[in-house]
């Protein structure tokens, strides 16, 4: 089981994170480096509560799918997507965004509780290898969603 707590400043209002963070054509454009894609469910714009996306990818040199399902929703604040199927024995991120205002920016803290399947085997795999690809993943999302809201900016 494995635990990654990430705060990202974005300089845009929390509105504008929030909806970003569930725009699918934004996540794929996220992550095209795994050549993510959408093979089932909301397939284009913004997901909301209830919405749930089944999503391809390449990581390992190994075709995953997962499929998610937003089960918590506070716009602007806070949305969580859980794991209904895929390659994990579980998974929650709990996405929350803060604005600041003496800096002028949100403050996107992402927080995932994930596990690896297979048991004993699953730790020792989370222990030595995803957990650290799984941070550099979503730092490298981030990264990519704060790149397009500043070219967004006036």
């Amino acid at each position: 089981m494995a635990l990654i707590a990430l705060t990202t400043v974005v300089q845009a209002p929390a509105e504008q994170v929030f909806d970003l963070c569930l725009d699918v054509d934004a996540h794929t454009a996220s992550m095209s480096r795994s050549r993510e894609r959408v093979v089932a469910g909301v397939n284009s714009g913004r997901m909301s509560l209830g919405d749930s996306v089944t999503w391809a990818a390449r990581h390992f040199g190994v075709q995953w799918h997962m499929t998610s399902r937003i089960t918590a929703y506070e716009r602007p604040h806070r949305f969580v997507d859980e794991q209904l199927t895929g390659p994990f024995r579980h998974w929650h991120h709990e996405h929350t965004f803060t604005w600041d205002e003496s800096a002028k920016a949100t403050i996107m803290r992402d927080v995932i509780d994930f596990a690896a399947p297979l048991g004993a085997l699953g730790l020792i795999v989370d222990g030595l290898l995803l957990e650290r690809y799984m941070r550099r993943l979503i730092e490298s999302r981030n990264a990519h969603l704060a790149r397009v809201v500043a070219a967004d900016a006036p």
